[in-house]
């Protein structure tokens, strides 16, 4: 293990993420992990790691780094305006820096979370068996919080590229947003207004966060004699609660239990758009069956492993 990086300047709270505690939900742990795994997932690819490697996860703005050691990196995701050495650098491909090297990222211009990986992930201590940094929790990453300026980010045993990774194509995220979602668990309490819910459009606020995105526009209503709140149950990312203002929540990764009825569920194919999605961003709800729903996963697994098979090359990818 070595130091790969210096911070120099953070940004906008950057965080260590993987793809989560998965196995540790029933204790009462958040999820937490990437937002947008489709795009650190690509970036671990692209440098030579497994998926599961942890990145680091930068929303709206980037910092700037100093680099350690002779490795290589990708930042995929929202377009930052990568630097390296103060020369404009491509994103969605793998890039060898060298000790005493420059990287900075900017202000995102489309989509708003950015992720930078790089060979043997970054190998901060694991907390119940991920790096991910639980803000809620105060655990995992560096000492449980965002990232600041002179903070060491250390990098796994992981052999150099023998040559350059790029995606052939470049992810665009666009500022309206289609989600599919199935109705419930509680729609029970909706039923004069669901139809309302699903035909109506909504826009991203900028009261969100890793915990939720909150929505503005038309007021989804109870039905008439519903409850406001609702005895505090687990929830899962993606649920979509409707608080006392009538104005919906998307709980992202940070959330275990919610008290607001839930109208709603994204799926989870179409999640990593929420972890997308500008204050701003337009959004509407298009309902699907769990059957759907089962279907669209299993085609974005499908999609998720010819993405690997095309980046690696049927090489083995670095175990974090």
């Amino acid at each position: 293990m070595k130091a790969a990086l210096r911070i120099l300047a953070a940004g906008a709270g950057p965080t260590v993420q993987d793809l989560g505690r998965r196995q540790a939900r029933h204790l009462g742990i958040p999820l937490s992990g990437a937002l947008d795994d489709y795009a650190h997932r690509v970036a671990n690819w692209l440098v030579g790691n497994g998926a599961g490697c942890a990145t680091l996860e930068m929303t709206m703005l980037g910092p700037r780094c100093e680099v350690l050691a002779a490795v290589d990196v990708a930042v995929t995701g929202a377009a930052m305006g990568l630097r390296l050495n103060g020369a404009a650098a491509p994103q969605w491909t793998s890039i060898r820096v060298a000790a005493g090297d420059l990287l900075e990222l900017g202000t995102a211009t489309n989509g708003c979370r950015a992720y930078l990986a790089v060979s043997g992930g970054i190998a901060v201590p694991k907390i119940l068996a991920s790096r991910s940094t639980s803000l809620v929790g105060g655990l995992g990453g560096v000492q449980g919080r965002a990232l600041m300026a002179g903070d060491l980010l250390p990098a796994g045993a992981g052999p150099l590229l023998a040559s350059p990774r790029r995606l052939p194509w470049t992810p665009l995220y666009p500022d309206h947003l289609v989600l599919r979602a199935v109705a419930g668990p509680h729609d029970h309490l909706f039923r004069h207004h669901l139809d309302d819910f699903f035909d109506q459009a909504f826009t991203f606020s900028p009261q969100s966060n890793r915990l939720g995105c909150r929505l503005s526009g038309p007021t989804v209503a109870l039905d008439p004699g519903a409850p406001a709140s609702i005895v505090s149950e687990p929830v899962a990312s993606g649920a979509v609660q409707v608080p006392a203002d009538g104005q919906p929540i998307v709980l992202l990764n940070e959330q275990t239990i919610g008290g607001y009825p839930c109208i709603a569920t994204v799926i989870s194919a179409d999640l990593w758009r929420v972890g997308q999605a500008r204050p701003g961003d337009r959004v509407r709800f298009v309902p699907v069956s769990l059957e759907e729903a089962r279907q669209a996963a299993a085609q974005w697994h499908d999609f998720l492993a010819a993405t690997e098979r095309l980046l690696t090359a049927g090489r083995e990818s670095a175990r974090c």
